[in-house]
Order: structure tokens, then sequence, then C-alpha cells
């Protein structure tokens, strides 16, 4: 083969190359801000009270979000951006206290969510917006800057809170499912942060379509987080049931922590968390 053709095949390999990287992968959309080392503030200082305010204005007890109303008010809107630029700044040292960083980040994951639900919204799933070879993926192009590095969604989850150590991030982060823990309606802080998981994580395990035990056959029936996440919680399915016994209903305590139960694992609801379909619901 001649060296210009060799040449030729060369150049449509990179030009494909670049095609792929640069039209297959989706548009990334930045939230927050460039925050300037000088300007950051140390994570224990950052104020989450207007986070706690829209919580408490647009979600339910049960985690269901008024979607449409908050869409619908540009000022709620711009609030939300405002928290959002708030995390932005955060610093984080050897002397930022680790329920700090654990109530900052699950902030920021829900936060971010629900910023990038209202930019598509009205939607019916966030798997919508999951594109897995072409186009936007929500969980991976949607990323809040903190100081001035990059945080998908999928970056925090995986790469910052799961490595934390504290199992019960997984029914306090929300991906606005139905399938998903409720999303708090307040804001996770650092002085009531036990406090909170353990109330989140008591509500999901009271919620039957996340957890059922059936004491007469020894059977659990749980959320497919408990498999997804299975190493956070134990290295076998024994262990991963007695990490839970102490947060699910009273009555299903003894069989969760004896290891002896057999489990099976529910399906997965990923519609929207949104107050808009329960309403219709109840009209049926």
């Amino acid at each position: 083969m001649k060296r210009s053709a060799i040449g030729v095949i060369t150049i449509g390999i990179a030009l494909a190359g670049w095609w792929a990287t640069t039209t297959l992968a989706g548009p990334t959309i930045t939230v927050g801000r460039n925050v300037p080392a000088n300007q950051q503030v140390p994570v224990d200082k950052i104020d989450h009270s207007i986070w706690n305010s829209l919580l408490s204005k647009y979600v339910d007890n049960n985690g269901y979000v008024d979607y449409s109303t908050w869409k619908a008010s540009s000022a709620d809107q711009q609030l939300l951006d405002t928290y959002i630029q708030q995390l932005s700044a955060a610093s984080f040292s050897t002397n930022s206290t680790r329920e700090a960083k654990l109530a900052f980040w699950i902030n920021a994951y829900n936060a971010v969510s629900v910023k990038g639900i209202l930019r598509e919204y009205p939607t019916t799933s966030i798997r919508n917006h999951t594109a897995k070879v072409y186009g936007y993926n929500i969980w991976k192009d949607l990323q809040l800057l903190v100081g001035s590095q990059p945080y998908s969604l999928e970056a925090i989850e995986h790469e910052v809170l799961r490595k934390m150590g504290e199992p019960r991030i997984h029914f306090a982060i929300v991906c606005a499912s139905i399938g998903c823990p409720r999303l708090y309606n307040e804001a996770y802080t650092a002085s009531k942060l036990d406090e909170q998981l353990t109330l989140n994580t008591q509500a999901f395990f009271a919620d039957p379509t996340k957890f059922t035990a059936d004491t007469a056959s020894g059977t659990i029936q749980v959320s497919p987080i408990m498999k997804w996440f299975a190493e956070d919680f134990g290295s076998n399915t024994a262990a991963q049931m007695k990490t839970i016994a102490p947060y699910v209903p009273d009555q299903a305590q003894a069989l969760t922590a004896s290891g002896q139960a057999r489990v099976n694992y529910l399906d997965y609801d990923w519609g929207l968390n949104d107050q808009a379909k329960v309403r219709g619901s109840s009209r049926r």
C-alpha cells in the first residue's frame, strides 16, 4: 500500500475519532460559577438556607415536587441559581468536618438534579434525558462548578459521596424519580445530619413500594438500590440486610438482621416525582 493511501486512512481514522468524541458526546451544561481560590469559603460556612426555603415551598412530605409551579416562578428559579452559585464557592480542607462535606454534597446533588429537571420540564422521567450513545445525558453532561472543578451528578455520587463511607446517602440523594428515596423537604445540615439521614432512611423502608417483609415465609423484598450499590452495605446479602435492619419497620427488624431471609428485588419506578402526577392519579 502506498504511503499516500496510508496517510489518507490515518486521517480518516483521526477524523472518525474526532467526530465520535465531538458529535456522540452530549453538550455539556455547566451550572454555578468559577470562584477564584481567594474568594472561596470553607464548606462548613456554606449557607443552605435558600435551598431549605425552596424545599419547604415546593416539596411535600412524601418528597414529590411541584415542578410546574416552580417552573412558572422566574424568581424562584433565580433563587435556585443563586444557591447553586453559593455551592460553587465551597473549599475543602483537612479541617472540614465530615458532616459538613456530606451535607454539602447531598444538597448539591439534589439541587442540581432539580435544576436539571426544571430545564426540561414538562417531562415524565429523568430517563428521557439520559442518552446512552448520542446526545445529552443529564447524569454526565449537567455539571456543577465547585471552585473551578466541574462535577457531574455521576461524579458527585460515585467519586465523592460513595467514597465517604456513609451508605445512608443512598436514601438521601434523589434523581427525581418515584423509585428514589423521597426528596427530604429541608436542607441537610452538618448539625442535624445524622438525625436527617436516619429519618429519611426510615421513611424509605417504611414505603411498601421499596421494602416488604413476610416473616412467615422469611422473605424480604427490597428496592434494587440495595442490589445496585450492594458493596456499600456489606460484603454479602446477609451483611447488607444487617446494615439496614435498624431502619426497617419494627416487625421486620428481627428477620432482616437474622441474615437468613430470602431477598428479592422490587421493580424501580423511573416516573418523575411530580406532584402533578399525584394530583392526576387522585382524580381518576
